[in-house]
């Protein structure tokens, strides 16, 4: 699935959350969306969503939908939400629900058959690590980074072709990170879907994605392609430029 974003922009008071004038990317792509608090990344992400409006611009997921821009948030742009799964923040979660339960209520609205959840469970045991399921215990009542799994598990039960992440590797300890990494690239390989995570762990990015855009003050300022030694070194001293010290 393709997104394209043309004359996007969006500000809060006097304060530009976002202004861009066009970005796109292309079906089967890994971005990654980096840069300081405030550039705008998690504003991109809630208009893509049809969470937040823009003050002008649009923004479509596999070109038009039933004549309309998905941003136009009518009922005929609806579709799009079928194929698109996502995890912004914990407000996405139901937390007066056990996993179980939430996991329960993605599969009816999306369809899946409690034998096939079962199955696409299975899938996320490693990543779960034993401490999500069978707890007892209801999602408002997990940790941080148990909670951030149940989120990003609940995104890809129903296999969606465009999945939006942001800082999927917050609040998991590194061996959670790791099993995160390979989620992801499997996730990738196995339904070619077009992926977009945002993130402040610049390694972890950088490893699993084809393409990073870097992102200041709510404009794209770089575009990078997949080349590990050049990615990671520029990346890395614009970072350290950003540094007073």
């Amino acid at each position: 699935m393709n997104i394209t974003i043309e004359n996007l922009k969006k500000t809060f008071g006097e304060k530009v959350a976002l202004d861009i004038d066009y970005y796109s990317v292309h079906s089967g792509e890994i971005i990654g969306l980096v840069g300081n608090n405030g550039a705008g990344k998690t504003t991109l992400f809630r208009i893509i969503l049809d969470l937040l409006h823009a003050d002008s611009g649009s923004v479509t997921i596999d070109g038009m939908l039933n004549g309309q821009p998905v941003s136009c948030n009518t009922a005929n742009s609806e579709s799009w939400k079928e194929y698109t799964g996502a995890f912004v923040d914990s407000g996405f979660l139901i937390e007066y629900l056990t996993p179980e339960e939430y996991f329960r209520f993605i599969a009816k609205v999306s369809g899946i058959s409690d034998d096939v959840l079962k199955d696409r469970l299975l899938q996320f045991d490693g990543f779960m690590n034993g401490e999500v399921l069978g707890q007892k215990t209801l999602i408002r009542n997990l940790s941080m980074g148990n909670k951030q799994k149940v989120g990003i598990i609940g995104a890809m039960l129903h296999h969606p072709q465009v999945l939006i992440l942001d800082e999927p590797f917050n609040f998991l300890d590194p061996t959670s990170q790791m099993a995160m990494k390979y989620l992801l690239e499997t996730y990738h390989k196995e339904h070619g879907a077009t992926i977009i995570v945002s993130s402040h762990n610049l390694t972890h990015t950088i490893d699993i994605c084809t393409r990073v855009t870097l992102l200041e003050h709510g404009s794209i300022i770089k575009d990078y392609d997949k080349d590990y030694a050049q990615l990671t070194s520029e990346i890395e001293a614009y970072f350290m430029g950003n540094v007073n010290i």
